[in-house]
């Protein structure tokens, strides 16, 4: 807990200041927005800093972590824990990163894959997760779309690969040396834009995009499920908001298992509705990232775990996921056990629990409580 009170208690901005003060700037005010707490691991924080530089005023996302660190950060110790700072895009873990977010040389990688630019292109930055990955738009003329996936240096080759094997994942267009990698973009709408538009889904047009995932990618270990990570879940929220420690104990404790509870199949490993990209009514993976080898009630449980959290924080649509929800439910149910996918489910929706505070949500106190609850209500 030392670490985590670090990095996101009232000292947090002293550390901040003295590392921006060190590279000739002035922390003019800062909030943490991004915590990714594992316990007996590492902390790691990001957050929104406003700077003052000597060429003007700018607003910042400042990255610090606990636990190992990595080489290239500002390394700070308030006696006791030290931890290391760094400014995006210039993440020591995602060296690739400051190259992707810069124009002029996203142009050039994406025309050394033999795609005609054809003019200027335009940046944007759809996701970061300090030290892991992120995710980076590049705008073509034409309204055409590369995204380029940024990753540790040492799993790009591997993530190309995958991308080129999985029918239903966008092109991979190449990857290099320092991290990237380049994807096609896919036409189409995601699952949750489909569901937030009240737009119906055919469950068996999702059922083929697991089906699709290719066995090659099921070579390695299976890896631990949901129900298995259950109990550091649990941790997390203990950590954060003892008072849940109890309740979500018995939750882990309710779907803790440890034999398989159905046969090795390929799984996507992080499939929810912004993971599925729909057009025509055929449904399409992007991030295979995490895919291996595991139990399809996993997939079929994640999916079904996020919809639950969805219909919660969205009550103004919750109905038709509800409905949506239940009608997944049901198809996988089929040829599932039902009373295994809903305790693999209530796992997934204690590891969702998480979120609120994870990602700094006004109140998530409130919201971590809520998660609790709806994890309760859906074991069998």
């Amino acid at each position: 807990m030392a670490d985590l009170v670090v990095l996101t208690g009232v000292t947090a901005g002293d550390m901040l200041a003295a590392v921006v003060a060190e590279a000739g700037g002035k922390l003019l005010g800062w909030t943490a927005t991004q915590v990714d707490h594992q316990p007996g691991r590492r902390t790691t924080v990001s957050y929104a800093a406003t700077v003052s530089w000597p060429d003007g005023i700018r607003d910042e996302v400042l990255a610090a972590s606990s636990g190992r660190l990595p080489e290239g950060a500002v390394r700070v110790s308030d006696g006791t824990t030290e931890v290391g700072v760094w400014r995006f895009p210039f993440d020591p873990d995602l060296p690739g990163l400051a190259r992707a977010l810069d124009p002029v040389r996203a142009r050039v990688l994406i025309e050394a894959t033999g795609l005609a630019v054809g003019g200027d292109v335009t940046i944007r930055t759809r996701a970061y997760r300090p030290r892991r990955r992120a995710v980076v738009e590049v705008r073509l003329p034409g309204h055409r779309r590369v995204f380029v996936k940024v990753v540790r240096p040492a799993l790009a080759k591997e993530l190309h690969h995958r991308h080129r094997i999985t029918p239903t994942a966008p092109e991979s267009l190449g990857w290099t040396d320092d991290g990237l990698v380049l994807l096609a973009g896919l036409p189409g709408r995601t699952l949750r834009e489909k569901l937030l538009d009240h737009k119906e889904v055919d469950p068996r047009s999702v059922v083929e995009a697991l089906d699709s995932l290719p066995w090659e990618l099921a070579d390695g270990e299976r890896g631990p499920t949901w129900g298995q990570k259950a109990p550091h879940y649990a941790g997390v929220v203990g950590a954060v908001a003892p008072h849940l420690a109890p309740r979500a104990r018995a939750i882990a404790e309710k779907v803790f298992h440890d034999r398989p509870e159905g046969p090795d199949v390929p799984v996507h490993g992080d499939f929810y509705e912004n993971q599925l990209i729909i057009h025509n009514g055929h449904a399409r993976l992007l991030d295979i990232d995490t895919a291996g080898r595991g139990e399809r009630l996993d997939d079929a449980a994640c999916l079904l775990g996020h919809l639950a959290v969805l219909a919660q924080t969205r009550p103004d649509h919750a109905t038709h996921i509800t409905a949506v929800h239940d009608q997944l439910e049901a198809h996988f149910a089929d040829c599932l056990d039902p009373a295994a996918l809903r305790r693999r489910t209530a796992a997934v929706v204690l590891s969702l629990a998480t979120g609120p505070y994870r990602v700094q949500e006004e109140n998530w106190l409130r919201n971590t409580e809520l998660r609790i609850e709806l994890a309760e209500s859906s074991l069998p």
